[in-house]
């Protein structure tokens, strides 16, 4: 049976790309209102990774069987995912783009992580596979995403803290 696989891909692939949008016209946005970006170099190898990660599950999981537990928890990052995009509203975006003089987002679940978006990704990118039983998959590109992450997140905490107020 090839459909539950075939739909969780699709769902995550057209979530990800409605993302990519929303991140696009946030960015723009942000920058039209004397936004700055920091780090770009990462991004490439980011988009990489994900597009990556995304395109081999696409090669290995349609037919597997769904693991219950995994897609439960998949899911259940996804109620944070959109927890994160709601208190983040205009200001969420794939880029570090710092705004500023303004204040740092210390609402919803940010008021528990300072970076509660990377701890979902990370989630997602060890869960999914997992649910399809691809355990060397989630534990190889979690190993990546832990190497991009320590570099985003470097930048990004050393901008926020150079140019952000706290409320």
């Amino acid at each position: 049976m090839m459909w539950p696989s075939i739909a969780l891909l699709t769902f995550v692939t057209l979530q990800r790309l409605g993302e990519l949008a929303l991140a696009r016209r946030n960015t723009a946005a942000l920058l039209a209102r004397g936004g700055k970006e920091v780090a770009p170099e990462h991004y490439p190898v980011m988009v990489a990774l994900h597009a990556g990660w995304i395109i081999g599950l696409w090669l290995l999981a349609p037919g597997k069987p769904v693991d219950l537990f995994w897609f439960a928890v998949f899911m259940g990052l996804q109620a944070l995912r959109l927890w994160v995009l709601a208190t983040l509203k205009d200001r969420w975006t794939t880029r570090i783009i710092i705004l500023p003089g303004t204040p740092l987002v210390t609402s919803g679940p940010y008021r528990f992580l300072r970076h509660p978006n990377y701890a979902i990704v990370v989630g997602e990118i060890f869960a999914l596979p997992l649910v399809f039983g691809l355990t060397l998959y989630a534990i190889g590109f979690s190993l990546l995403n832990a190497c991009v992450l320590l570099v985003r997140m470097k930048a990004e905490n050393a901008a926020l803290k150079s140019v952000m107020i706290v409320k």
